[in-house]
């Protein structure tokens, strides 16, 4: 393998390790990204650092503090109110579109999707939060496959980036709304089985803007 790409090697896997971090509240909203402390702990170099966070600043995972460098973008509640609005808005779009093209594949990814969340979700509900992470990636994959035959690579790119700071919230609020959020799934993948796109329209919105209200009421982030 040549230089150039084991630079680009170690740079991509750089890169998704600290998305992954902000993304997870390893690293927290507002922390200051010292180069320095970055660079011994990515076992990275400043130079290639300071590209990976300029991707993450494009991104909006992160904010510049002028001279000073970067640090993880804060958390608010009109912030979260307006992610929530994006997903919503690409999501619904997406939803009536794959439901009309999905094919017998299609279905059973949204069936295997789901069993590993319905699976992850009867953990939390018995009281173990030792897999949250595993959790919010299957969560992400039962949303992705209901919408993964809405036939533009785009739209599924949009919604990826919009469900990742979503995703972002979740995980800072603890939002897990035990039965409620389990049946809505359930539900959803009803819909989905019946290409009923009309209830599994309502059903989303509800169940996005439900995760909204829940973690407001909860205090777990600033107004």
């Amino acid at each position: 393998m040549a230089q150039t790409d084991i630079a680009e090697t170690v740079g991509e896997r750089t890169y998704r390790r600290i998305r992954s971090d902000i993304i997870f509240g390893r690293l927290a909203p507002g922390q200051r990204l010292r180069l320095e402390r970055l660079s011994t702990q990515y076992e990275t170099s400043i130079a290639t650092l300071r590209e990976l966070l300029n991707r993450l600043l494009v991104e909006g995972l992160i904010v510049a503090e002028g001279q000073r460098g970067f640090e993880v973008t804060p958390v608010s509640a009109d912030q979260w109110n307006e992610i929530a609005q994006m997903r919503e808005l690409l999501e619904c779009h997406a939803l009536r579109q794959s439901f009309e093209n999905g094919d017998v594949e299609w279905e059973g990814r949204v069936v295997a999707a789901h069993h590993k969340l319905a699976t992850l979700e009867r953990k939390l509900l018995a009281g173990d939060r030792s897999e949250t992470e595993t959790w919010k990636r299957y969560d992400w994959e039962f949303h992705h496959a209901l919408i993964s035959c809405c036939g533009s690579r785009a739209l599924l790119d949009a919604h990826s980036a919009i469900f990742d700071k979503y995703l972002r919230y979740q995980i800072i609020a603890v939002v897990f709304r035990g039965e409620a959020a389990a049946r809505e799934h359930r539900e959803l993948l009803e819909a989905a089985l019946k290409r009923d796109w009309q209830s599994a329209n309502a059903l989303l919105v509800s169940h996005i803007r439900d995760c909204v209200s829940h973690s407001l009421k909860t205090g777990a982030l600033a107004s």
